[in-house]
């Protein structure tokens, strides 16, 4: 059984409050993800405090940043994870649950370094490395449907 923390519980109260409020507040919007491999082909996957389910690490794109930046950011914050050499763009993706107006840029890493384990947080409840073939069983559809296009099993459609 896992202990839920205030920190959750506010976060889990604050996050749809913030969404709502920013689909009136803000143009459109630019997120990042990326489906990191490691040499064993298993897949770094979050679980974060304020949404259920297992993600791709990622998120917003703040002003000044490019996408290439955002998405080192965001490996480094959520999985200390470090880009040993380019990522690979294989998308950008209508999030049309999010917002009529979000996009997400969706990469493949495969040459990275972990500075360490990502220890949980306020923000990252677990995070971890998990074989293709045995994701954990709140793993997100997105998720899953993003990881079939990497392995070649689903063509992309251009919704997040």
């Amino acid at each position: 059984m896992s202990t839920v923390t205030k920190g959750q519980r506010v976060g889990r109260f604050a996050m749809p409050l913030v969404m709502a409020l920013s689909r009136f507040t803000r143009g459109m919007t630019l997120g990042v993800r990326a489906a990191v491999l490691d040499e064993e082909d298993r897949v770094f996957l979050v679980r974060h405090t304020y949404v259920p389910g297992w993600y791709l690490p990622g998120g917003g794109v703040s002003p000044g940043e490019t996408i290439e930046q955002a998405l080192a950011r965001e490996l480094a914050e959520e999985g200390h994870l470090r880009l040993e050499a380019p990522a690979s763009l294989l998308g950008v993706y209508h999030n049309r649950d999010v917002s009529r107006r979000d996009h997400v840029a969706f990469f493949v890493v495969r040459r990275f370094a972990q500075e360490r384990p990502r220890l949980p947080d306020l923000e990252i409840a677990q995070a971890g490395f998990f074989p293709l073939a045995a994701l954990p069983e709140d793993t997100t559809d997105a998720t899953r449907r993003r990881l079939d296009e990497v392995a070649g099993r689903r063509t992309a459609d251009g919704v997040w």
